[in-house]
């Protein structure tokens, strides 16, 4: 966990200081279900159940891995987020990768109360936020991030309530 860290505040330094991504070979599975090992203990006391269901098969894709877990990291915290202020009896973030056609995809959802139909427009824009004290910066470095990597990222309301982000990644 040591080594882990100190490699993603490295990476991390790198990405700041405008220094090129280290593109790798990966596999989406491995990346998702290490970035989802570092919020497992904050989900645990927050009462959440974190639910990963993984492709059954290898998605193998090319990034910078601590880009691509700050993704994920950023999309679970912010489902974390709206669990917290909603009151519902169900909190539950459900995270699946899988294969659809030339892409892998990455589906991040909640059990929330959802986002305004006036908010899906302009999620995803700089320095549009919906929280109180939030910065929108959060989803506008996440698309910046899956743009980079020859991506897209969506967002939708689901009918049963809860927001639903969905990341399609190029197989390589």
């Amino acid at each position: 966990d040591d080594q882990r860290a100190a490699e993603i505040i490295r990476r991390l330094r790198r990405m700041l200081s405008k220094a090129p991504p280290e593109v790798v070979d990966t596999d989406l599975n491995d990346t998702v279900r290490e970035a989802i090992g570092f919020l497992m203990p904050l989900t645990n006391r927050s009462r959440i159940a974190l639910k990963y269901a993984p492709a059954a098969t290898r998605l193998p894709i090319k990034g910078d891995i601590v880009q691509l877990q700050q993704v994920v990291l950023n999309l679970i915290m912010n489902a974390m987020d709206a669990l917290a202020i909603a009151e519902v009896t169900k909190r539950e973030i459900a995270v699946t990768t899988r294969r659809s056609g030339a892409d892998a995809e990455l589906i991040v959802s909640d059990t929330g109360t959802g986002l305004r139909t006036g908010d899906l427009k302009h999620i995803f824009e700089p320095f549009y936020t919906t929280k109180p004290h939030g910065m929108g910066m959060g989803l506008a470095i996440v698309r910046t991030i899956v743009e980079a990597h020859h991506g897209q990222i969506s967002a939708e309301n689901l009918p049963s309530g809860g927001a639903l982000f969905t990341v399609r990644l190029p197989i390589a």
